[in-house]
Parts: C-alpha cells; sequence; structure tokens
C-alpha cells in the first residue's frame, strides 16, 4: 500500500472513531445527569464493554492508533454507563 493510501486510511479511521465514540456522550451524559438507568440493558453494555476492551487489546497488538484511541475513549463511556446500571440496578432514579 503506497504511503499517501496508507494516509488516507488512517484519516479513515480516525473519522470513523471519532464519529462512532462521540455517539456515546450524549447517552453517557444523560445517564450521569437523570441516573435512570432503567431502559438500559445490563447483558448487552456488559456484552457491549467486553467486546470494546478486545477491539482495544487488538489495536494495541496491530499498533493501530485509531482503533486504539476509539475504543479506548469508548470503554471508558461504556464503562461509565455499565457502572451506573449495576450500582443503581435498574431503578427508578430518584424524586425530586
Amino acid at each position: 500500500m503506497s504511503t499517501a493510501a496508507l494516509g488516507s486510511a488512517e484519516w479513515l479511521g480516525y473519522a470513523a472513531a471519532v464519529l462512532t465514540t462521540s455517539s456515546f456522550l450524549p447517552q453517557v451524559l444523560h445517564t450521569l445527569r437523570t441516573r435512570d438507568v432503567r431502559g438500559i440493558s445490563l447483558g448487552m453494555y456488559t456484552a457491549f464493554t467486553a467486546g470494546i476492551a478486545l477491539w482495544l487489546a487488538y489495536g494495541l497488538m496491530l499498533d493501530a492508533w485509531p482503533i486504539v484511541a476509539a475504543n479506548a475513549i469508548t470503554l471508558v463511556l461504556s464503562g461509565t454507563i455499565l457502572v451506573m446500571r449495576i450500582r443503581l440496578g435498574g431503578r427508578s432514579p430518584p424524586q425530586r
């Protein structure tokens, strides 16, 4: 693969990383603000977070920084939601 094509592929990877990773921000902010985790599937977020950890390991093994950056950030974001879901146990948020 040429250097120009590799550079284009890397930029494409970073663009994909920014879009997919930033898509989690609204959910994390909403969950932190409302503490409402009733609609969050524990099984899905457990599997998803484990999968993100594996993607991160894969990116590290390949030395593929778009994969590493995206999955490191996504792991923190999805881990935040998962921890809140486990701690709150699917309860309704406190009434104000």
